[in-house]
């Protein structure tokens, strides 16, 4: 994983330079679309076939991507393609944000829950959060049961943990010591 993450970061840094700021989020929403069509492994064995050219790839890839893509994001996926570089590219759209949001002053949470939780917990949780780190927070949400309950919050490498099964592990430890 982290030889594709290698890959990924000068494509990412270029488009970075590349994007418009005006622009930045129709970017960020394109390289996503590329990226969720890029994930999917029967398109990579299309794209490996030796009689497909990177033209009839580039096309099905526009096509299922389901976006209007920028110029420039299209030269972008068009290089990514003359390169061989698909299969990094989901990591590429992932950097890419990451510096979008690096330059807006965003970070991404990420709150796991052991259960589903609706928008306005995840505002309520949001904005204590949001405080403690001094900028905006971007939620991404995940459901984990083992959990038990409570929340796990990943900010950068920061960790917040309030869950029960942090609770038990940390009273476990103070029993055994």
């Amino acid at each position: 994983m982290a030889e594709l993450a290698t890959i990924a970061r000068p494509y990412a840094e270029a488009l970075f330079k590349a994007a418009p700021e005006a622009d930045m989020s129709a970017w960020v929403e394109q390289t996503n679309a590329l990226a969720q069509v890029a994930s999917d492994s029967e398109l990579r064995n299309f794209a490996d076939n030796p009689r497909v050219t990177q033209d009839q790839v580039f096309d099905v890839i526009t096509k299922a991507a389901k976006v209007a893509l920028a110029p420039a994001v299209a030269n972008f996926l068009r290089t990514v393609l003359d390169n061989g570089r698909l299969a990094a590219l989901p990591l590429m759209a992932e950097q890419f944000q990451t510096l979008v949001h690096a330059r807006q002053g965003v970070s991404e949470a990420l709150i796991v829950s052991a259960f589903p939780i609706n928008a306005e917990q995840v505002a309520d949780i949001m904005g204590p959060l949001e405080k403690r780190f001094g900028r905006k927070l971007e939620a991404k949400v995940e459901v984990n049961s083992d959990l038990i309950g409570g929340v796990r919050v990943v900010v950068g490498d920061e960790v917040l943990d309030t869950s029960v099964k942090a609770r038990l592990e940390r009273m476990k430890s103070a029993l055994l010591a």
